[in-house]
């Protein structure tokens, strides 16, 4: 089905659109619309792609489990979470033929679940997509900071880095989109070659155990870690869901973005689960626990300097560091675009809703979050690396702590998206249409909701507080709140300007809506 048929759909369900009250007025400028056509499939899929940060996941997500779980069979997780998240996609993409919105989660719960479910799910997306990328700010800050201690002998505060790169970040984000995904496509491209040619090394040249299957076998799987590693693992796929995100600027959004999401997930699953397999290759099955506690955040680096060299692992460390750059600019734009969806659609004030100048950039949102981000980067380097002198804070804290909350609020989003999904058709009259759509959506979401409950359980072991740490519930809290937030605000909304909660949702489409409903005598 078309744009234009869900919008005939909405609006017989919210009566005939009103331009009067709040922010349903500013709909009338095309300064309301991103600019469609700016993206295809090659730069949509870069776009996507560089927000999952394949280095950074090889060379520290990896690592990570693999040392604090003692799980071996981290590949088979890869395999296994690859096949929920492509159950996930089937009703996901499905959804995104229907509704093309900046908004994505939140437009898509708004459609299945209500206006209020919607606000709620754009608060949440807003604090969690913000926490992922706060979170790579500090360890982008940590390892420029490391580079120059190593290259150039210079001892530079992880934090002036940090806040360079939120500036340039920022500046980029002003441009067109298909300039940053320009940007971001080099980048992924040039970090997803070095991981590779890594991987064919791994293969040529094994540990003692030689070329061994035994972290595909289930056997590995066994054990109370199971559940947090895959807490770790799902965080790493963090990124493939945005291209809904971009469906505004795309020509065809309903065949573009589903597309995308399949290449993405397929990817992604296949490149992370031979990635972990080869570096189990590389140290050996029964020694890569030994090695990722040993080596930690170092273990990539380690094992490619024996078998590629030195100036190739100095590479990788560069490399390292402009993949996070990558990932920095890629949820920045998602950001900055969910901003001005909810700006568009009252959710934030008015001035968040429009376009910036011939770019087409989401000016005002990207201006929120190079200021928030700004501040957060700020207050850590004050309150949290100061006292305690530790040089490793913004890695151990502002990383774990941030990326994990991110985590959990993006897992809670694709659970209710594909509640949202079963519900949408089921209202539509589609459900007999739509059955094996929504049956897989109903696994996915089932398994999303038990993966996020074992997040929540041990979340302090993800960010390895102590099991009576106020940070093992202060930390979820933030995006429970976050959750609690949006509905009153969606409460108060559909209490006090009606035809603004019922637009929730609808984007772009309520602003065509408007012109129809100006045009008609």
């Amino acid at each position: 089905m078309t744009t234009g048929s869900s919008s005939t759909s909405s609006s017989s369900n919210t009566g005939r659109p009103a331009t009067a009250g709040g922010a349903i007025s500013t709909f009338k400028g095309q300064d309301r619309a991103l600019h469609a056509g700016r993206l295809g499939t090659g730069g949509l899929l870069l776009s996507v792609l560089a927000a999952t940060a394949p280095l950074m996941v090889v060379a520290g997500v990896m690592p990570t489990t693999f040392a604090v779980m003692g799980i071996v069979g981290q590949p088979l997780l890869f395999v296994i979470l690859g096949v929920v998240l492509v159950l996930f996609s089937v009703g996901y993409a499905e959804m995104s033929r229907h509704v093309h919105n900046a908004g994505a989660f939140y437009a898509y719960v708004a459609r299945g679940l209500g206006g209020t479910a919607g606000a709620g799910a754009a608060a949440v997306a807003l604090v969690a997509y913000s926490a992922l990328q706060f979170g790579i700010y500090g360890v982008f800050g940590f390892e420029v900071s490391g580079l120059f201690a190593t290259y150039a002998h210079v001892e530079v505060a992880w934090w002036i880095p940090a806040l360079i790169a939120v500036l340039a970040v920022g500046a980029l984000s002003w441009l067109k989109i298909d300039v940053n995904a320009l940007v971001l496509g080099v980048l992924l491209v040039v970090e997803v070659a070095l991981v590779v040619i890594f991987d064919i090394a791994a293969v040529a040249d094994p540990a003692k155990e030689g070329l061994s299957l035994h972290a595909f076998n289930p056997d590995t799987l066994t054990g109370a870690g199971v559940g947090t590693a895959l807490c770790f693992c799902i965080a790493a796929f963090t990124g493939f869901e945005q291209a809904p995100v971009y469906a505004e600027e795309t020509s065809r959004p309903h065949i573009l973005v589903p597309r995308v999401m399949f290449l993405a997930i397929g990817f992604v699953a296949v490149f992370f689960a031979l990635s972990s397999w080869a570096l189990t290759i590389a140290a050996g099955p029964s020694g890569i626990v030994g090695a990722a506690q040993k080596q930690s955040a170092g273990l990539l680096f380690f094992l490619t300097e024996s078998r590629l060299g030195g100036a190739f692992t100095d590479v990788l460390h560069v490399l390292f560091v402009t993949g996070m750059f990558a990932a920095l600019l890629s949820f920045h734009n998602v950001v900055a675009r969910y901003a001005f969806a909810m700006g568009r659609e009252g959710l934030l004030p008015s001035a968040f809703g429009r376009t910036t100048g011939t770019s087409g950039a989401p000016g005002t949102g990207s201006l929120l979050q190079t200021g928030v981000s700004a501040i957060v980067l700020i207050a850590f380097a004050v309150t949290d690396d100061k006292p305690t002198g530790d040089p490793t804070a913004p890695v151990l804290h502002l990383f774990t702590w941030a990326g994990n909350v991110g985590a959990l609020g993006v897992i809670l989003l694709m659970a209710a998206a594909s509640l949202s999904v079963i519900v949408f058709f089921a209202r539509r009259g589609a459900a007999r249409a739509q059955a094996w759509r929504l049956a897989t959506s109903a696994i996915a979401a089932v398994a999303l909701l038990v993966i996020a409950g074992y997040t929540v359980k041990d979340f302090d072991i993800l960010v390895g507080a102590g099991p009576d740490s106020v940070l093992s519930w202060l930390l979820p809290a933030l995006i429970a709140a976050a959750l609690v937030v949006g509905v009153v605000q969606g409460l108060v909304l559909r209490s006090r300007k009606p035809e603004a909660h019922a637009r929730i949702g609808l984007g772009n489409e309520a602003f065509q809506l408007d012109k129809a409903a100006e045009s008609t005598p």
